[in-house]
């Protein structure tokens, strides 16, 4: 330790204070990602699940301390009664990453399938280890390419079954938790637009390019280009911006 720089000090620190391994851990797996830290997280949790297989008893045992008592499959009661062991907010996005994980099909409903399957994946078959997940969970949304997957994830998770778009109230609601993240600084300039000027359920296609306009029009529209194939209401939202002297372009 003494001989790295300080970058690296810090970066095993940080290591070490979320996953609470040992330094030597720490040094191995990062120097394995050629000291990225997300790729050291992958590293580390991809060697633990291989280390500790899940135990199917107690992953049955987790399963049936949330299921509901008259459907097999978890509901929004089951849920928020697993918050409460995890010591979360339900409405923390890491219980989107959750979902995310399980692959979960419908918002606050996990099938046994999608449950078991989940925690599998994560190396999960206890209260300690859910815990313990927690912060990697977290921290997967830094990580570009995981946030991709699942702000797309979350468009069918979160819509209503056998319909094509996302209502608007709950577009809005999912945009704010997932841009939080991203700290985008117009997103209650286009929360307050589509309430104002559209107030209609959203589509997928919008869904997807607005994340593609968050990742390359910068907030000032210096590089936005009016000719680009961006969604129509994405056009409407700039020219709005610009009619309300909220954004002036040079």
């Amino acid at each position: 330790m003494n001989k790295l720089g300080r970058g690296h000090r810090d970066k095993v620190h940080q290591f070490v204070a979320i996953t609470g391994a040992s330094e030597d851990v720490a040094l191995k797996a990062l120097k394995a990602s050629e000291w990225h830290l997300e790729g050291a997280f992958d590293v580390f949790y991809s060697q633990l699940q291989l280390r500790s297989k899940t135990d199917n008893r107690r992953l049955e045992e987790l399963y049936n301390r949330y299921r509901d008592p008259y459907a097999d499959m978890i509901t929004a009661d089951g849920i928020t009664y697993l918050c409460n062991d995890l010591m979360v907010d339900p409405q923390d996005i890491v219980m989107l990453v959750l979902s995310w994980h399980m692959k979960a099909a419908t918002m606050c409903e996990y099938s046994k399938q999608e449950f078991i399957s989940g925690l599998q994946s994560l190396g999960i078959d206890s209260l300690e280890k859910f815990r313990d997940r927690i912060p990697y969970m977290r921290n997967e949304l830094k990580d570009e390419h995981k946030f991709r997957e699942i702000y797309n994830f979350s468009f069918a998770w979160a819509k209503e079954k056998g319909q094509k778009s996302l209502a608007l109230d709950t577009a809005i609601g999912m945009w704010q938790l997932l841009f939080d993240e991203r700290k985008w600084p117009l997103i209650e300039h286009w929360c307050q637009f589509l309430q104002v000027r559209h107030n209609k359920a959203i589509s997928r296609d919008t869904w997807s390019q607005l994340l593609e306009f968050v990742r390359n029009v910068d907030p000032q529209l210096s590089n936005y280009d009016s000719e680009g194939a961006w969604p129509y209401l994405i056009d409407e939202f700039v020219e709005y911006l610009l009619e309300n002297c909220i954004v002036q372009r040079g």
